[in-house]
């Protein structure tokens, strides 16, 4: 595997090598392609991009993957993190653990290499031996979740961009606060700021009775008069997957009212990076939030659930490496026999 990490990449190329589920696809059909590969996934969320394979002789995935996405490997290779064998296991482990994210021990990733796996199996570019290798890990975060404590503070990113308007505004009661985007970080951004007593608006881009979820005492606006609504808010946090600026600098610009704080919480950026230097707005993005976490030191029971689960696969890599040996042998001694 090789991976583009947070703590070696900046944001900015980061959201270049950043896909879409869509676009996920895309890229593991195209890297499927390349000579060598029996099995590729690729991980794609706000803190990292990973390509996983399975192949027949030695390559460079990070090589692989911006040859796949048609960038310069030049600018990254000193960014990309690769591992093998055994190193790149334990790495996916740890990843679905929640221990390699920016915000340590975050809610999301869990579902994200689900994500990851699922679509790889959708696009038909899995082999038994990724299938088996993400099916532990997954076992393993879930396994880390439900009986250690990371840490003392809730772990999602939507949680720690609340903690952080906090920390520069105060008290929050009756602070008015709009949420772009209704996804899954969205909608508890939103409700976590109802909580602190914020009026918020949550934006929809369309709306399905029966099949909307709107977090419970927010109001709605379309997405497309989002701006209309945003004089006058004193927050706002997007948190989409479009490929384009939810808002821009000039949009704000043009505000009698703009908002005083406003947290990006999306890869590729929804917040053009230029409106912070504008009208007194601070804005924060994806990398100002892993700050807000201290203590890194991984708890015994962690690990032994690592290990665990790592043994698990290993003993599933030596039973089907046993059973492929005893049917060339059999097929040997098939074919001496005729």
């Amino acid at each position: 595997m090789s991976g583009l990490e947070h703590s070696l990449a900046p944001i900015h190329l980061r959201e270049r090598l950043s896909f879409t589920k869509l676009q996920n696809a895309e890229m593991i059909g195209k890297s499927y392609d390349f000579p060598h590969i029996s099995g590729c996934v690729l991980l794609s969320t706000c803190n990292r991009t990973e390509l996983y394979l399975s192949c027949t002789e030695e390559v460079n995935p990070g090589e692989l993957l911006c040859k796949a996405a048609g960038m310069e490997y030049t600018q990254y290779q000193q960014m990309f993190v690769t591992h093998s064998g055994q190193q790149a296991v334990q790495h996916l482990m740890e990843v679905s653990a929640g221990l390699r994210s920016r915000i340590w021990g975050e809610d999301q990733i869990i579902s994200q290499v689900r994500d990851a796996i699922s679509i790889a199996r959708q696009a038909h570019t899995t082999d038994p031996v990724l299938e088996t290798l993400f099916r532990f890990a997954i076992s393993a975060g879930k396994e880390v979740r439900t009986k250690a404590r990371l840490t003392a503070v809730s772990s999602s990113a939507a949680s720690m961009a609340v903690a952080l308007i906090k920390e520069k505004l105060g008290p929050l009661t009756h602070k008015k606060a709009m949420v772009i985007g209704n996804g899954e970080m969205g909608r508890l951004a939103a409700s976590l700021l109802q909580k602190e007593g914020c009026d918020v608006l949550v934006t929809l881009r369309s709306y399905r009775h029966g099949e909307t979820i709107v977090p419970p005492g927010c109001g709605v606006v379309p997405y497309d008069e989002r701006m209309q609504h945003m004089n006058g808010i004193d927050i706002f946090i997007s948190a989409t997957t479009s490929p384009h600026y939810t808002v821009t600098a000039d949009q704000l610009s043009s505000l009698s009212h703009p908002p005083v704080i406003a947290v990006d919480l999306a890869i590729p950026r929804d917040i053009q990076p230029e409106a912070g230097n504008m009208l007194g707005l601070s804005l924060y993005n994806i990398d100002d939030l892993g700050s807000f976490l201290e203590d890194r030191t991984v708890p015994e029971n962690v690990s032994a659930i690592l290990q665990t689960q790592m043994n698990n696969f290993y003993r599933w890599l030596g039973y089907k490496d046993c059973m492929g040996s005893v049917d060339s042998l059999k097929q040997a001694i098939i074919q001496r026999l005729l």
